[in-house]
C-alpha cells in the first residue's frame, strides 16, 4: 500500500510538472496571434514532429500538390518536423519542431492535419480548423480509455486536452467511427470517409511492386515479406519510453517456410515502429542473411505494403491494412499475457480476426505451411464488411474536398482565442 501511495505521489508530481511546463509552453502560441491567420495555409506533422513524409498526411498532401499543379488550388502546405533533412517534395516547405517554429506556423495557419497528438500546452485560435487522421485505425492494441485502468492520468490530460482542440477526426470504418468517442476521448465531428493512407493499397500496388524492389535491390520476381511489430511502451505513466525488445523470430526458417508454401524466391523485410528506429543497432536480430532487409529507416509504411506479399506482426494495426491487397497475414506474439497486463485487453479476441496466432517461431512457421488462402480470403471479406471498411482508393480526395469547404469560408474572428 505505502508503495502504491508512493507511485501515486510521483505521478502527480509528474503531472504537476507536466502541467508547468505546459503554461509556459503556451506562452508562443498567444504572442504569435499579433501574426493574421493565412487563408491558404496548411500545417502537417507526423508522429508528434518525430516522423517524415508519411501516413495520412502524406497521401493528403500529395492531393493537394496535384490540384495545386494544375491550378485548381494554391495551398501553401508547411511540414513541422524534427528531422528537416529527410526527404519531402517540391511545394512543401519543411520547418524543423521548435517552440518558436511551431506555434508561429501553428497559429498562422487555417488548417491542421496531424495523425497524433499535439503537445501539451497547444493552443488553437479561432479561425483554425484541427483535423485529425489519426496513425491507427482498427487495431487489436487497445487505445485511449479502451485500455481501461490500464491508462494513465498523464497520458488522458494528453490525450483530452489534443481532443478538445479537434475540429473533425477522419475516420476510415464504420468500427473506427464507434471506436473513437472512447479511444480518442473525442465526442466531436467524425467523418467516415476512408483513410488517407489505405488509397496506395487501392491505386498504386502495381506500380510500388516495382518501386521498391528496384530501391532495395530485390530481384522483379521475388515474394516480400514483411515483419512489423509494434513498440512496447509501456503505462507511460511518468517519463515515456520505448522498449527495444529482442527480436525473437528464426528469419531463416520463417524465409524458408514462405517458400515452401508459396513458391518462388522469398525476402523478409524487417520494420520496427518508427519510435524504434534510432534504437535498430541496438537490437539483438537472430540468423541475418542478405534475403533479410532493415527498412525500419523508410519514411512510410504503406508504400512498403503496397510492394510487398506478406505480412507478419504482433498487435500493431497494420495487419488490418496490408490485407486490403490480399495479401496474407500472420500474428507473431510471444509476450501476449505480458502485453496485455501492461497495455490492456485486446480490441478483438485472437479467433474473431482473419489471421493465425504463433507464441513462437515453430508456431509461427507452421501456421505459414498450413495456410489456408481460399478460408483466410473468405474470412477477410467477411471481417471487412463486418467492420465497415472504407476502403475505395479516394479518402485522399475527400479529405482535400472538406479543406476546400473550409478554407472557402471565411475567417471568423470574435473573442480572445480569435485573436
Amino acid at each position: 500500500m505505502h508503495r502504491d501511495m508512493g507511485k501515486k505521489s510521483t505521478e502527480e508530481k509528474y503531472i504537476k510538472k507536466r502541467k508547468i511546463k505546459a503554461f509556459f509552453y503556451s506562452f508562443p502560441f498567444y504572442i504569435c496571434r499579433v501574426f493574421p491567420i493565412q487563408k491558404n495555409k496548411i500545417v502537417l506533422w507526423t508522429l508528434e514532429g518525430n516522423g517524415g513524409y508519411s501516413c495520412n498526411p502524406r497521401y493528403i498532401a500529395e492531393e493537394i500538390l496535384k490540384r495545386n499543379a494544375k491550378g485548381e488550388t494554391d495551398y501553401d502546405l508547411v511540414w513541422i518536423t524534427k528531422k528537416p533533412s529527410l526527404s519531402f517534395p517540391d511545394g512543401i516547405k519543411v520547418v524543423k519542431d521548435t517552440i518558436w517554429n511551431r506555434a508561429f506556423q501553428m497559429t498562422t495557419a487555417r488548417v491542421w492535419i496531424g495523425n497524433t497528438r499535439t503537445f501539451l500546452g497547444t493552443r488553437k485560435r479561432k479561425g483554425t480548423t484541427y483535423i485529425q487522421t489519426w496513425h491507427g485505425s482498427i487495431s487489436l492494441k487497445p487505445i485511449g480509455k479502451c485500455r481501461g485502468n490500464k491508462l494513465s492520468e498523464i497520458a488522458y490530460l494528453v490525450s483530452k486536452t489534443d481532443s478538445d482542440l479537434i475540429d473533425i477526426a477522419i475516420s476510415g470504418s464504420k468500427w473506427c467511427t464507434n471506436m473513437w468517442p472512447k479511444g480518442l476521448i473525442y465526442d466531436g465531428d467524425i467523418k467516415e470517409i476512408g483513410t488517407p493512407r489505405f488509397d496506395i493499397l487501392i491505386n498504386s500496388v502495381k506500380e510500388k511492386h516495382q518501386l521498391i524492389r528496384e530501391r532495395y535491390e530485390v530481384p522483379n520476381n521475388a515474394k516480400i515479406a514483411i515483419y512489423a511489430p509494434t513498440f512496447r511502451g509501456g503505462s507511460q505513466a511518468l517519463n515515456r519510453s520505448v522498449n527495444e525488445k529482442k527480436v525473437s523470430l528464426d528469419f531463416d526458417r520463417v524465409i524458408d517456410a514462405f517458400e515452401k508454401r508459396f513458391g518462388g524466391e522469398w525476402y523478409l523485410f524487417l520494420r520496427l515502429h518508427p519510435q524504434l528506429a534510432d534504437s535498430v543497432k541496438k537490437m539483438n536480430i537472430a540468423n541475418t542473411n542478405s534475403k533479410i532487409i532493415d527498412v525500419t529507416q523508410a519514411d512510410d509504411m504503406n508504400e512498403l505494403m503496397a510492394a510487398t506479399d506478406a505480412i507478419i506482426t504482433d498487435y500493431s494495426t497494420v495487419i488490418f491494412e496490408g490485407f486490403l491487397t490480399g495479401q496474407p497475414g500472420f500474428i507473431y506474439a510471444d509476450d501476449l499475457e505480458e502485453y496485455v497486463d501492461d497495455r490492456g485487453n485486446l480490441m478483438f479476441s485472437l479467433d474473431e480476426i482473419p489471421f493465425s496466432y504463433a507464441k513462437s517461431t515453430d508456431e509461427l512457421v507452421e501456421n505459414i505451411l498450413s495456410f489456408d488462402d481460399l478460408k483466410y480470403r473468405e474470412e477477410s471479406t467477411n471481417f471487412r464488411y463486418r467492420c465497415g471498411i472504407v476502403a475505395d482508393g479516394k479518402a485522399s480526395k475527400r479529405v482535400v474536398d472538406i479543406i476546400g469547404n473550409i478554407t472557402s469560408r471565411q475567417i471568423i474572428y470574435g473573442d480572445i482565442n480569435g485573436i
